[in-house]
């Protein structure tokens, strides 16, 4: 048995590393194909985790809520904002009679809603969707009726902030119905509603949202549980936030409401998010999403 020359092992240690370069060479592009694809992917996945927030959120809008400031551009955030609904319903027009008076005892309330003059309670025309979950009380939640927006004296959610007034008055009880056709009982805040629905319609608010773009911190933030304001608060003050994308470098808000009709819009945003690789290249997701509004009051 005979031991290896020193020019069969340089010649064995140069093949070895001809072989390592050429199998890193081959090697190098699918590893690295792998890496950029997981990365895209998820980017793709937080873009549209926080797109398809954003979409079911604004669905549950109060009609005619919606609304939208800054530019989103340079060092200027901008936010979208609207009135979160919980549950809604058709209020009594007429009374169903003494014996379900409401309140009990009063005279000239019945339990029909009286627009136009002060009352505190209704009964619901059969029962209200996720009656257990409405929040009554001190911080509870709103009841409002016939909101057309900013600019419509009276019919106007915003107006007056987070005091009873206008068409929105604090929800201070419920009530479940009985019987085979159940009438649910709702009690507020004193308040004369100054426009009725035309369908008899009502909603319950649970108060605002807002999305909140920040193109120096590269973030996207839904805010809730703060005060209603008669002007939009840019940032809101108080409440609860919660993160729900990083590395944005570019976003946009947008809402279209149909000026004929008045009973539908679009809300849409789009959102960039970036991401560097191992070589400082740039990778780029961006996704757009428009959301039908309804604005049925």
């Amino acid at each position: 048995m005979r031991g290896s020359t020193l020019i069969e092992l340089v010649t064995a240690m140069v093949l070895t590393g001809i072989l390592a370069a050429a199998a890193a060479v081959f090697l190098r592009l699918p590893i690295a194909g792998y890496y950029d694809v997981a990365r895209r992917t998820a980017l793709t996945d937080i873009a549209d985790l926080a797109v398809r927030r954003f979409s079911r959120d604004v669905q549950t809008a109060l009609p005619n809520s919606v609304r939208v400031a800054g530019a989103c551009t340079g060092l200027t955030t901008c936010y979208l904002e609207y009135l979160e609904v919980r549950t809604g319903g058709r209020y009594r027009v007429e009374p169903s009679g003494g014996a379900t008076q409401c309140p009990a005892g009063a005279g000239t309330y019945t339990d029909a809603l009286q627009v136009g003059s002060a009352d505190t309670c209704f009964r619901s025309l059969g029962p209200v969707p996720n009656l257990a979950a409405i929040v009554a009380g001190g911080a509870g939640d709103y009841l409002v009726a016939y909101n057309l927006g900013p600019g419509f004296a009276g019919a106007d959610a915003y107006a007056g902030g987070p005091a009873t007034g206008g068409n929105k008055s604090r929800i201070t009880a419920v009530t479940a119905g009985a019987g085979p056709n159940p009438e649910d009982r709702i009690d507020f805040q004193s308040l004369a509603f100054p426009l009725a629905s035309p369908d008899s319609r009502f909603h319950v608010v649970s108060g605002p949202v807002t999305y909140a773009c920040d193109p120096v911190a590269q973030t996207l933030t839904r805010h809730w549980g703060y005060a209603i304001s008669a002007a939009q608060a840019t940032p809101p003050a108080g409440g609860s936030s919660a993160l729900l994308a990083t590395g944005v470098t570019g976003c946009s808000f947008t809402y279209n409401a149909n000026v004929v009709a008045q009973r539908n819009g679009v809300a849409a945003i789009r959102l960039e998010l970036t991401q560097a690789d191992p070589s400082g290249m740039a990778e780029r997701v961006t996704i757009f999403s428009q959301v039908h509004v309804s604005n049925v009051p």
